[in-house]
């Protein structure tokens, strides 16, 4: 009895490793389909950051307040960060 079922068992292993890798390939090309529109949504991620960084900037600008250097700088360096990981995660991956 427990060599019929190692038997089996062994059958169905061999059976579910051809599947086990064309799953993988699929996933990678599923995986890989996402990246062009998740680039593209944190580029538009970032546009919006841009905007709105324009106008707390502006806005601090001409209250006068003393630290709008400062926010520019951070509003700024926030929309680089969104446009550099957006680049490295497309080449990284190679899509």
């Amino acid at each position: 009895m427990a060599v019929a079922f190692a038997l089996i068992v062994m059958n169905t292993v061999k059976a579910q490793q051809g599947d086990g890798n064309a799953g993988i390939q699929q996933a990678n090309q599923m995986i890989k389909s996402y990246f062009a529109a998740g680039t593209t949504l944190l580029y538009s991620i970032g546009a919006i950051v841009g905007l709105v960084g324009a106008v707390k900037v502006y806005s601090k600008w001409n209250s006068g307040d003393q630290d709008t250097s400062r926010v520019a700088a951070s509003w700024f360096g926030s929309c680089i960060f969104l446009v550099v990981v957006a680049t490295v995660l497309r080449s990284f991956f190679g899509v």
